[in-house]
């Protein structure tokens, strides 16, 4: 039985509230005196209602509009409130004195809304306890690192009908939930001037007939949505029809909808300061004037206590770009800038933060990382001076990777050493295993090419060159020339007692290089031009290390931490070099 909008707004008001009169139901319902009048009438003659209350027949047409459940995302990392998100998922953020998430769920309820879904992922144990203290029922998105948040919506679609979407991290100071919801509807605040939130054309009738990045004096998507039955089945259609296509990983659920907005009757509710998101700690202390000191941060505590500051005195925050290992920030104390780094998830397989920190210190007191301030060889946090205008080394500029080779090799007959080896071939059969732990490794080519990579290994090692101190990850997003022409050499995460030829391999690697190009890298190390000997032995090294970080990548994958195309550039150097640095051992000629 459909109703309209006004039947709708009166018998939900006498389902909720009881016999109302006329004047009554005018104010509660934001409608017109004389057009209650008229509804009731209608009511009246559709035996809706009788002597001003709601029959059973009026609340048989008012159940299909009835909210059945709502669903809860809190899959996603919030990179952007660094560094708290680093620690403990944004929606479990005390606030005013209440847990987020916990509040939202207690304003559902209070709506009489039961029926509660939480999507969780990262550091999603932290949210168990909801389930045995709130009743709600907790679904696991195992996608959430390599898609956005329609996968959220993916792992719940058959759970959508007439389904509040909320997000774990909303804050609304007044309640805005209901029991019976008339239409689709996506929440939204006023900008006055311009804006960069997602701006909504409404027509007449305040259906949404248009979303755009950007605006100006433009009602914008902030906080909840309602999808209804017929808003929910359209939907899940689209999402089956496209979630597998590679460009709708990366979309929002709310891009889906806006990329096919036509097909769907969803119309705008219009709120007034009730609803705030918070996407920074900035913003949130803004809201929240003791939320810098209450919550629960060992990030802040671990700056405070390394520069002798408070965490009152750390400003500024920034995400930087994430690398594929760790998080970082930068941050202001006073009029200094520093960088904190802190480890990815699963790192501890890979990192020995012992060695990094023995490292990084060798580094600094060789002069070629003066940024480094301090590392916690258990915990894996490290602290650096920021370089202000910056420049990451350019592979394409030969006296940048003149300096690059010349600081290596400098590096690598420095005399300076540490207490644990790093070796591409053993390195990354230490990678194998882990991988073997998620099963058996059946990619094509994969076990001849190994046989190759242990074949060549064994002649590097004949070579008999010395173990020296190596960085092993020596990329030109780990060299960094400031406003003054120095160079820093950064990141030590995986460095260690190497065969010199393993930065030479990494470089090129990452430097994409053709043969020519890598030779040219080569003969700037040996300040001239190398032997075939020299030659053979570290295009062996580029080969070793094409595949060590091949496999490192396969692991990470298979931990669904994925790397992209790099997974394909490692791979592609062991491939396309190993016959000939193989035919330059057992022929004993070529090289040049």
């Amino acid at each position: 039985m459909t109703l309209t909008r006004g039947e709708f707004l009166v018998l939900r008001e006498l389902r909720e509230h009881g016999a109302c009169s006329p004047h009554a139901l005018a104010a509660s319902t934001g409608l017109p005196e004389d057009a209650v009048d008229g509804i009731l009438e209608s009511c009246d003659r559709r035996a809706f209602v009788a002597d001003g209350a709601i029959t059973d027949t009026g609340m048989a047409a008012l159940e299909p509009y009835r909210v059945e459940n709502a669903v809860i995302m809190a899959a996603g990392v919030s990179s952007r409130f660094a560094p708290i998100s680093y620690e403990i998922p944004k929606g479990l953020l005390k606030v005013r004195g209440e847990v987020l998430v916990e509040r939202q769920i207690r304003q559902l309820r209070d709506a009489g809304i039961d029926d509660i879904t939480l999507i969780v992922g990262y550091l999603g144990e932290k949210f168990s306890y909801l389930e045995q203290e709130f009743g709600v029922r907790i679904v696991v998105n195992p996608d959430y690192l390599d898609r956005n948040n329609n996968s959220s919506l993916w792992h719940v679609r058959d759970r959508l009908s007439n389904t509040y979407i909320c997000s774990s991290d909303d804050y609304f100071t007044e309640n805005p939930f209901e029991r019976y919801v008339y239409k689709a509807y996506y929440a939204a605040e006023y900008a006055e001037g311009p804006t960069r939130e997602w701006c909504l054309e409404l027509d007449r009738q305040d259906r949404i007939i248009g979303v755009a990045i950007g605006g100006s004096d433009a009602w914008y998507m902030l906080g909840h949505a309602y999808f209804d039955r017929a808003f929910s089945d359209r939907f899940v259609k689209i999402l089956e029809n496209e979630y597998d296509l590679p460009e709708t990983a990366s979309k929002l659920w709310e891009q889906i909808y806006a990329d096919h907005v036509g097909a769907f009757d969803m119309e705008v509710r219009r709120y007034h300061g009730i609803i705030h998101e918070f996407d920074s700690l900035d913003e949130a202390c803004g809201f929240d004037p003791g939320f810098i000191d209450e919550v629960d941060s060992s990030v802040l505590d671990n700056i405070a206590a390394t520069l002798g500051c408070t965490r009152r005195d750390v400003r500024g925050i920034e995400v930087l770009e994430q690398g594929l290992t760790n998080m970082s920030f930068k941050f202001d104390v006073g009029d200094a800038s520093y960088v904190y780094r802190h480890p990815g998830v699963g790192t501890d397989k890979f990192i020995d933060r012992h060695a990094e920190t023995e490292a990084d210190k060798a580094a600094y007191e060789l002069g070629v990382d003066p940024t480094f301030i301090y590392e916690d060889e258990r915990r894996g946090w490290k602290i650096s001076r920021f370089v202000r205008n910056a420049r990451t080394l350019d592979p394409e500029n030969p006296e940048q990777v003149r300096r690059a080779m010349e600081t290596s090799r400098w590096i690598h007959e420095s005399g300076v050493g540490i207490d644990t080896d790093f070796d591409f071939f053993e390195n990354g059969v230490g990678y194998e295993t882990l991988l073997k732990g998620h099963g058996p490794i059946d990619i094509p080519g994969y076990f001849e090419t190994r046989e190759k990579v242990a074949r060549l290994n064994a002649y590097r090692a004949a070579d008999g060159y010395p173990k020296v101190l190596s960085h092993n990850d020596y990329l030109p997003l780990n060299l960094l020339f400031d406003e003054d022409g120095g160079m820093s050499v950064i990141d030590w995460e995986f460095a260690g007692m190497s065969d010199p030829g393993n930065d030479f391999g990494t470089f090129v690697i990452c430097s994409q290089y053709d043969r020519a190009q890598g030779d040219a890298a080569l003969a700037a190390y040996f300040d001239g031009n190398p032997s075939f000997e020299q030659r053979r032995h570290f295009w062996a090294c580029v080969v070793l290390g094409g595949w060590c970080w091949y496999v490192w990548a396969l692991e990470k994958e298979a931990e669904g931490a994925g790397v992209g195309e790099w997974l394909d550039i490692y791979h592609s150097y062991c491939i396309d070099y190993i016959d000939m640095a193989l035919s330059w051992y057992e022929s004993g000629e070529g090289g040049e």
